[in-house]
């Protein structure tokens, strides 16, 4: 049975390091939580290390771009590892082809555009129309505000019988912006994959990221990290794949299953929920804090 706790506090001394998702933890996608902000910069006042680790489809200085708009403190985290950055070693190494039908928006140009210094010495990745596209790769739907996956039935049915693979460079099937319930390029992957087609996944709750995360702090296996996220498809699951504990935001992607206090879930809720999908993160919280 999970574990509530009012604080990070709490728990915090037994950890090393922690995971800790963005949206829905950190920010709602608008804005930052000063409570989520206040309780990282406190774990790494106490000497512990803050990896961001998040699904977003960018490469990570994107996703650093966006905290400071947010005005997101730079004390309250040391490296930003995205789905992005996984991804995108994955195509410029050529996991779907070297000419791809791209699905993004234009806030996603940097994922095909920015070529990492280890590539630039490879073939380059031709983004072509589909039919006379090898793969495909998936940012996000070309307008998340408007189109579901079915918009896309008839495209992906297409891509199936060609036999050609969607590289997803964001597992997160959807994300809430403010108020807004949107599509992620996960909605699409899983879409595809239920329509007979294969997808390859490079974020959470899959290893390339967390493996990717461990590099860029030079983590031994001693590390005692803690992963922190709301997303049951993604974070907690991914966690357990690692062997590293997670707490889980309730407040976040599930805020209206456990009662009206969304800073204080109700035990029994939460354990029926999580039961249901068979998860048992060690320990949960409202909100980050």
């Amino acid at each position: 049975m999970t574990q509530i706790i009012n604080s990070l506090a709490e728990v915090s001394a037994d950890y090393d390091v922690l995971f800790c998702d963005l949206w829905g933890c950190l920010h709602n996608g608008v804005a930052a939580y000063p409570a989520a902000v206040a309780a990282l910069q406190a774990f790494r006042a106490q000497g512990g290390k803050v990896v961001l680790l998040t699904n977003a489809p960018r490469p990570w200085k994107y996703v650093e771009a966006q905290l400071d708009r947010m005005e997101v403190p730079k004390d309250a985290w040391d490296v930003i590892v995205s789905s992005g950055d996984a991804a995108q070693d994955a195509m410029f190494a050529g996991a779907v082809g070297r000419k791809v039908w791209a699905i993004a928006m234009p806030k996603d140009e940097g994922f095909f555009a920015d070529v990492p210094p280890e590539w630039h010495d490879a073939p380059a990745i031709e983004r072509v129309p589909l039919d006379e596209a090898e793969g495909i790769v998936c940012t996000g739907l070309f307008d998340d505000a408007t189109e579901t996956p079915e918009d896309y039935r008839s495209r992906l049915m297409l891509a199936k019988e060609r036999g050609m693979k969607l590289l997803c460079a964001n597992p997160d099937v959807i994300v809430d912006l403010g108020e807004t319930r949107l599509y992620c390029a996960g909605a699409l992957a899983e879409f595809y994959e239920d329509l007979g087609g294969t997808s390859l996944y490079f974020g959470k709750p899959h290893p390339p990221i967390y493996d990717l995360a461990r590099r860029k702090l030079g983590l031994g296996d001693d590390a005692r990290i803690l992963a922190v996220g709301d997303g049951i498809a993604t974070d907690i699951p991914g966690a357990a794949g690692e062997g590293i504990d997670a707490l889980f935001v309730s407040g976040g992607l599930a805020f209206d299953q456990f009662g009206a206090d969304v800073e204080s879930p109700d035990q029994a809720k939460l354990n029926e929920w999580l039961a249901m999908r068979n998860e048992n993160p060690r320990y949960s919280i409202g909100r980050l804090r």
